[in-house]
């Protein structure tokens, strides 16, 4: 198999950095901005995954690697110290809190339904929800302005929440929002990376897709409601198995060598 020459590889780059820079630009992120952030990953990757024998690329590599000059290289290493972390994939709260009431037991009613709860007090009830789902430090009644936004839950005429949706999707370009996008582009990314640049005998990760070219315009609201009704289905039986494979609280605090985070997604394609 021929290999992929360096202007084949930026085609393709392009094709998938220009719905990452329509984002950006509506966001006021100027080609400056994203520039210096390129640089910065360069560094970054260069450091950490091309060292040998476990140990972080020297100086002098890293600018072979990345074609900076070294000072350059040096400038960025001081700058990746001094800033705060990339944010790294996460699932927000909002959806830890919406997956349980749909799964856990406790805060199930006799027909294994969400059941209706009181905002605080004894028992299953929404602040009880959120200790369980580590959310303990977000007031509750922030989440609940949250999840009312998403019209993901709505307060009983006598004062109980009844939960309406089982995922948690803000309407918004706002922090959490964006923070979704770069994980969801992330993870996609990291799946297409290791199926590139596995050795033999390493297992690829599951990428399907499910695509026709000649589908009729007025198709587009039927299969919406398709898509939405099968993947969210397949989805919720993927986060029952996930549910049921976690480690659990009240277990002994795991390895952190023994835990990972997995899963999977749906995407709705189309050109336009």
């Amino acid at each position: 198999m021929a290999s992929a020459s360096i202007t084949q590889v930026l085609a393709a780059a392009r094709q998938w950095l220009k719905p990452l820079v329509h984002v950006l630009v509506r966001c006021g992120v100027t080609w400056k901005d994203f520039a210096e952030l390129a640089k910065t990953a360069y560094v970054e990757v260069a450091t950490e995954q091309f060292g040998k024998r476990g140990r972080p690329t020297n100086v002098s590599r890293t600018a072979v690697l990345t074609g900076l000059a070294r000072r350059e290289v040096r400038k960025q290493r001081e700058r990746l110290d001094a800033t705060p972390q990339a944010w790294t994939g996460y699932v927000t709260k909002a959806s830890l809190v919406l997956s349980a009431w749909h799964q856990d037991p406790r805060f199930l009613d006799s027909y294994g339904m969400p059941a209706l709860l009181p905002l605080d007090g004894d028992g299953s009830t929404f602040t009880a929800l959120l200790r369980l789902c580590g959310a303990s430090d977000v007031r509750p009644t922030t989440l609940l302005k949250e999840l009312r936004a998403a019209a993901a839950i709505r307060e009983t005429p006598d004062g109980r929440l009844e939960a309406l949706k089982r995922v948690y999707i803000p309407q918004t370009m706002d922090e959490q929002l964006i923070r979704l996008w770069g994980t969801v582009i992330a993870d996609v990314a990291s799946t297409y990376g290791h199926n590139l640049m596995r050795r033999a005998g390493v297992a690829a990760r599951f990428e399907r897709a499910a695509l026709n070219d000649r589908v009729l315009a007025s198709a587009l609201p039927e299969f919406q409601k398709f898509l939405n009704r099968e993947g969210q289905a397949f989805l919720e039986r993927v986060d029952a198995w996930l549910t049921e494979h976690e480690a659990r609280p009240n277990e002994s605090e795991p390895d952190s060598t023994s835990v990972i985070r997995l899963g999977a997604g749906v995407y709705h394609l189309q050109d336009g």
